[in-house]
């Protein structure tokens, strides 16, 4: 499978939750075989798939056969919506800390940053402060 499809960016967010989309189109392309390799090494159990688990407090298991079970995304937030127990203060810290991520404050990750920018060659691109920029910059979003 050479054709990358790419999930939604990071920064889209569904009931609340900041990634969730992304999530949920990673997972609906898992389901049909349609997950590119390069999103295999982290999808559900690292990176910022692992984080929302972690954040949401549900095992990757449980949202697998939830979008596995359903058409649209509507159903999947009110799933969240119902069986996902956090406040929007949670969300909202969730939010922040990946929106964030890389900015600052953390030089072996900026320098994780750097290095991501430079294989993917935006080394150049100093608009690119945060993980989820680089995201988006490499999946050609911006």
């Amino acid at each position: 499978m050479s054709e990358i499809i790419y999930p939604r960016s990071a920064k889209e967010i569904m009931g609340g939750w900041a990634y969730l989309p992304r999530l949920v189109d990673k997972i609906r392309l898992h389901l049909a075989g349609r997950l590119h390799a390069d999103y295999q090494a982290n999808f559900l159990h690292k990176g910022f798939d692992r984080l929302w688990f972690d954040r949401a407090g549900i095992a990757p298991e449980e949202l697998v056969e939830v979008v596995r079970q359903s058409v649209t995304d509507g159903e999947v937030c009110d799933w969240v919506a119902r069986n996902v127990r956090k406040t929007e203060a949670d969300r909202t810290a969730h939010r922040e800390y990946l929106f964030n991520h890389g900015r600052v404050g953390d030089a072996e990750l900026q320098a994780r940053l750097q290095m991501r920018k430079e294989q993917s060659g935006l080394g150049h691109r100093d608009d690119l402060q945060t993980f989820v920029d680089y995201i988006d910059a490499d999946e050609k979003r911006g």
